[in-house]
């Protein structure tokens, strides 16, 4: 049971990366799945996630508009593509999973707010983003 991520690398300002965040050995039913970064020096933030539940979507603030998310049902996999990467978007990115309680909808806030203290299901190993003046 894991989570795989994928797709980081080094590109100028301006350009565009895909990452890629499957699952194996579980379904993302039921789940939320998101991204969270994490730059030298600075706290681990949200940057975007989605609800296998309802298809619910959220952004950061500093993302909206530039990064896209996405779910591949067949093939268990989150897709973050990123456009117009700035060098602020420098960072280590991690996916997580996280099963919704039943009944509940939407993203819920430790998906948009890093929460250190609570166990999410399941993380993927960090990919490293570089973005280049």
């Amino acid at each position: 049971v894991q989570l795989q991520a994928s797709g980081g690398g080094s590109v100028h300002a301006g350009g565009s990366l895909r990452l890629a965040c499957a699952a194996s050995g579980f379904s993302f039913d039921n789940h939320v799945i998101g991204w969270f970064r994490q730059a030298p020096g600075k706290e681990r933030e949200g940057v975007s996630s989605i609800s296998r539940r309802d298809g619910s979507i959220f952004y950061s603030e500093s993302v909206k508009g530039r990064f896209t998310i996405s779910s591949d049902n067949a093939k268990n996999t989150i897709y973050l593509q990123m456009t117009g990467l700035t060098p602020e978007d420098t960072a280590v990115y991690y996916c997580v999973a996280d099963k919704l309680h039943a009944g509940l909808v939407g993203i819920p806030r430790r998906f948009r707010v890093f929460e250190s203290a609570y166990p999410y299901d399941y993380w993927g190993q960090g990919t490293l983003v570089t973005v280049s003046s």
